[in-house]
Formats: structure tokens, sequence, C-alpha cells
């Protein structure tokens, strides 16, 4: 019996986009929304790659540097630590490569980016029936329930920009444009 080799984690490149595109699709298809799932290798390519990217990504890759899991992620900040951290937006490993240690050497890379930058936090939301529960919560990872996530989207997004619209608020739409960098917001 051979060991599974343990898999390599790097930043992902611009050739790892059309697996990571196809992998975001099954995570969906897992998730029980695969048609809430619209994600393009070019909407992806710009994300990651273009003039002010906003988002970030590591891939798991095997022997042959195919990925076969990933983690995209951004920056968020606390108001009250005063420092940036990490929000990861999704992590998936393919089922034929779970168990090789994928997803904690992710989780351990994203991890080492916050100790080395003096972030202080790591933060995710899971759905609530996913089985990985148990996994986050060995090593160390505590759920959030006394906090609710809320969302504004479609019509009730479009409704409230409207109000800015009417009071004139004044607003940047230079495309790639992270209103982080010491500029107004």
């Amino acid at each position: 019996m051979t060991n599974p080799v343990i898999p390599t984690i790097r930043p992902a490149r611009p050739e790892d986009v059309p697996a990571v595109v196809a992998m975001v699709h099954e995570l969906a298809e897992y998730e029980r929304a695969p048609d809430q799932c619209h994600l393009t290798t070019e909407q992806l390519t710009s994300a990651l790659f273009g003039t002010a990217p906003a988002l970030f990504g590591h891939v798991a890759v095997d022997e042959h540097d195919q990925p076969i899991g990933f983690a995209l992620w951004f920056l968020n900040f606390s108001t009250w630590a005063g420092v940036h951290g990490i929000y990861l937006e999704d992590l998936y490993v393919r089922p034929t490569a779970r168990g090789t240690g994928a997803g904690r050497l992710l989780l351990a890379t994203l991890a080492d980016i916050c100790v080395r930058r003096g972030y202080r936090r790591l933060e995710w939301w899971m759905i609530d029936w996913n089985p990985a529960a148990g996994f986050y919560a060995s090593i160390g990872a505590e759920q959030m329930s006394e906090w609710v996530p809320y969302r504004l989207s479609g019509d009730a997004l479009r409704d409230l920009a409207g109000q800015a619209a009417a009071a004139g608020t004044r607003t940047d739409d230079r495309p790639g444009r992270v209103p982080d960098r010491g500029d107004e917001a």
C-alpha cells in the first residue's frame, strides 16, 4: 500500500484559473445551489490578476502540479483590533483528493500569512449542514453563533443605491479601483 502524495500549496497562477472555476462550480453543486453560480474564467482572471486585485488565491496541487483544491480570500479589517485579517471566501478540495491534507494545508497557509503579516483573524462562513464542522473544530476554529450575517442584493441593493444617487453622493466608478489605499472611499 502506498501513502498518498502530500499536496503542495502555492499561490494561484493564471493557468490555474480554469481549474479553479470548475471547482467553484463543483462547490456550488455540492452546496445544492448550482443555478446560483455564474463565475466565469474571465471574471476570476480579472479578480485575481487585474490591475488592482482585491481577491487572492492559493491552490493545492498534486504531484503533476494540477490543482486539486483551492482557497480564495481577501482582506478584511477589524476596527476594534486595528488590523487586517483574512476572510476566506471559499475553500474546496476535490472529492478524490480529500484525506490528503490539502484542506488543512490550505488553511495552514492562510494562517501563516496572518501570523507573518500581523493579522489577528482568519474568518469564514460555512453552510450549517457541512460535515467539515468537526474538522474546523479540531483545528481550534470557533463557531461565531452570536453574529448574524446580513446580505443586501438585487432590488433592495439597487433601491438603497438610488438613495445615494438622489442625495447627490459622489462615487468613483473607475474600474478595478479598491478604495483602501488611503484615498476617499
